[in-house]
């Protein structure tokens, strides 16, 4: 979803002031036992990896980040709570390089397997909490592969993003930086208008405020009360310690685009009614597999009625930023301002089986505008904020009553090189999440990458929800040319 637009940026901790500063309140969440996140960045290369190169280069570029060169110790003044600690860093202990047989019969599931491993083990917290894995391996989309590794405490998406591109540039010019798609500023219009225009406004903020209301209810419910339908998809308690299994898939983002301008509607609503529709068709198997094996005839549509799935949908709290914005920050990692300013809402999918797929993309948009006319996520991260600075971070945990956790962040518009190295891909997400699945969007060019992370004692087949995916967007956009929604030429 877009970010909410506010003010005041409540966590612009200076990098210069980082040191011996206490974790803010959201980056301690992610240190409790129900919700040790990590995050996983999984990037494809065209080159082979040099890594001599890599370690010279992280001197000026991730290393001038405090955070990627403090430790995270208890503050005894403070009751234990942890603080940032400057120490010296031995990238010997961060950038792992092992040595690989190039004439492996699987490649992809050696890739697919180390990156698994990963997530049933954490970082020391004797030393920063990141770490990254070359390795030269040639697999089915890239000449190589990187790995890195970041305790959630350390940033959200949207930083890493950032701090990601500070390290990029453009393959078109090496002296260029790369650009991310931006937000328009906001227009703020005059004090003219007249009377109709003031009730246009009044009305718009009554219906936030109303809004907001009624998601913090039901937030509250949900927490107390509320849980999801226990699906084959609904992971039980005490899922957030156990492995998972991390897969991609790359979409057209064109096609994606083609929908979009048909139906007036955003890329992430078209990439959340694309997921509502993946959701539907992968149960609606499940469950005739399991009519299938109680002796039931299996039907077209096997799925129960009333299927409550929703998600963990987290939200950007940055203030809009323009392109120059972003420029200045990415000219030097060092001006990159890491922090977990994000909140979430929690989001409806209506899983069914529709007669026309064009109505999950009306779906995603109708809730999407809804929510974005709602400071629910705003609230989520003041709560928790509320929470662990008066209570306990146990207070603050995320919600465990929704069936996945769902996220996406735009990636560069050009094709980029890293440190030299031309990139083919960006694949990020997470493990230790207290749910079983995780779905995370990500635009690269004209790529659309999706990422599926999930405990696979509960998805074991994360490589069919992945082609559910491409299955259902290669329905919706069919289905948008059909019905005329397009004219031939824009396909």
């Amino acid at each position: 979803m877009k970010p909410i637009k506010t003010t005041k940026n409540v966590e612009n901790i200076s990098s210069s002031t980082e040191e011996e500063q206490p974790l803010s309140p959201v980056a301690r969440m992610f240190h409790e036992s129900d919700s040790t996140v990590y995050i996983i960045v999984i990037i494809g290369f065209e080159t082979q990896l040099n890594p001599e190169v890599i370690k010279a280069n992280l001197g000026h570029t991730l290393l001038s980040q405090p955070r990627f060169c403090s430790l995270q110790l208890p503050d005894e003044k403070r009751g234990g709570e942890l603080k940032w600690v400057r120490t010296e860093v031995d990238l010997d202990n961060h950038v792992k390089v092992p040595t690989l047989d190039p004439n492996m019969d699987s490649p992809d599931m050696f890739v697919e397997d180390y990156v698994s491993n990963l997530s049933k083990t954490g970082i020391s917290m004797s030393i920063p909490m990141w770490d990254l894995h070359l390795l030269n391996i040639k697999t089915s989309d890239a000449e190589s592969v990187g790995v890195l590794r970041v305790h959630h405490s350390l940033g959200d998406g949207t930083s890493l993003m950032t701090l990601f591109m500070s390290c990029t540039r453009k393959l078109s010019d090496p002296e260029a930086l790369p650009s991310l798609p931006m937000n328009k500023k906001m227009k703020h219009g005059g004090s003219s208008g007249g009377l109709l225009q003031y009730f246009i406004k009044l009305f718009s903020v009554l219906l936030i405020y109303w809004n907001t209301f009624v998601d913090v209810v039901m937030f509250f419910i949900t927490t107390f009360y509320l849980d999801d339908t226990k699906t084959p998809l609904k992971g039980p308690l005490g899922v957030a310690s156990t492995p998972r299994r991390i897969v991609h898939r790359t979409l057209n983002l064109e096609d994606v685009k083609l929908v979009k301008n048909a139906m007036n509607a955003t890329v992430n609503d078209v990439m959340v009614g694309v997921t509502e529709a993946a959701l539907s068709r992968n149960l609606n198997r499940k469950y005739g597999k399991i009519k299938k094996e109680a002796g039931e005839a299996e039907g077209h549509n096997n799925l129960p009625k009333n299927i409550r799935l929703r998600a963990t949908h987290f939200v950007n709290l940055r203030p809009y930023l323009v392109k120059e914005d972003v420029s200045e920050m990415i000219k030097s990692s060092s001006k990159v301002k890491l922090g977990n300013l994000i909140g979430y809402v929690i989001f409806p999918f209506t899983i069914g089986l529709r007669k026309d797929v064009l109505d999950h993309v009306r779906s995603a948009k109708a809730t999407g505008k809804r929510k974005k006319a709602s400071l629910e996520a705003l609230y989520t991260y003041l709560m928790a904020k509320f929470f662990i600075k008066f209570f306990s971070a146990k207070w603050a945990s995320f919600p465990t009553q929704t069936t996945l956790w769902y996220s996406n962040v735009p990636g560069p518009q050009e094709e980029v090189t890293c440190f030299g190295h031309q990139v083919s891909y960006v694949a990020p997400t997470c493990y230790g999440q207290p749910n079983a699945l995780m779905f995370h969007v990500v635009s690269y060019v004209n790529k659309m990458k999706i990422i599926v992370s999930v405990d696979e004692g509960v998805v074991p087949d994360p490589h069919q929800l992945c082609d559910d995916m491409e299955e259902s967007l290669k329905l919706i956009k069919n289905a948008v040319i059909e019905q005329g929604l397009v004219d031939c030429y824009d396909y």
